[in-house]
């Protein structure tokens, strides 16, 4: 996390810095330090996603159930990155779209999580 904070910290002062006489360049700054720390952090996320699966297997859990809390996960973290960029580039109009949009994915791919939900909740009563 140091080396994540350090790259976060010397891409932000260094858009600071280039932001006064060219936006285009600073948000080419954002966005490559936004890819250099999502590099660091991607095999964490495999690890993660591996302990889920086993830990799901464990509990007896399917797929069907899991699969979808991860994915909401990935829309949300996608979604907040994608948005904070557009506003970032000054345009505050797109990233509520965004933000639109990824709360609508994100339900949707929850359904069936809610449907597996619903049918246990059935079949107890």
């Amino acid at each position: 996390m140091g080396e994540i904070a350090a790259l976060a910290v010397a891409a932000a002062l260094c858009a600071l810095v280039v932001r006064r006489n060219a936006e285009g360049v600073a948000l080419a700054v954002t966005l490559a330090a936004g890819a250099l720390i999502l590099g660091q952090v991607l095999g964490a996320a495999s690890g993660i996603r591996a302990l889920l699966d086993e830990m799901g297997e464990q509990a007896g859990l399917s797929p069907a159930v899991l699969d979808p809390v991860i994915k909401t996960v990935g829309i949300a973290i996608l979604t907040r990155i994608s948005s904070e960029v557009c506003r970032d580039a000054g345009e505050g109009g797109i990233a509520a779209f965004v933000e639109t949009a990824g709360a609508v994915l994100a339900l949707w791919v929850a359904l069936p999580l809610l449907r597996a939900v619903l049918d246990t909740v059935t079949g107890l009563l």
